[in-house]
């Protein structure tokens, strides 16, 4: 009776351990996802920060977007000109330097 005990209590620690292995490893996983988003979310604030101290662009309807996980900035929404769209594309190289920028801008002159 005491040998079936042990073995239980063997295999069942096992499986514990086994379990607690799998969690920690989530955690990590989990913590290096959100340490990425944060410092995605980070960019962004930068980048729009930036564009809207900027008086010489329209940064009203300029959408920035960050994807940490390929290091691109994404620029979306419209300008009224070329030099702003330029511009903002500039900007957001000055202040996303380790990240590619997407500059899909359009060109919306105002009436």
């Amino acid at each position: 009776m005491k040998s079936s005990f042990y073995s239980v209590a063997c295999v069942v620690m096992l499986a514990g351990t086994a379990a607690c292995a799998h969690t920690a490893r989530g955690v990590v996983q989990d913590t290096k996802n959100n340490a990425g988003a944060v410092r995605g979310a980070a960019e962004t604030v930068d980048v729009k920060t930036a564009l809207i101290a900027d008086k010489t662009i329209d940064a009203g309807a300029i959408d920035v977007d960050t994807y940490q996980d390929k290091k691109l900035v994404v620029l979306r929404g419209s300008v009224p000109t070329q030099e702003q769209k330029n511009k903002a594309g500039m900007i957001a190289q000055d202040n996303a330097k380790s990240y590619r920028i997407d500059n899909q801008l359009a060109v919306v002159p105002k009436s």
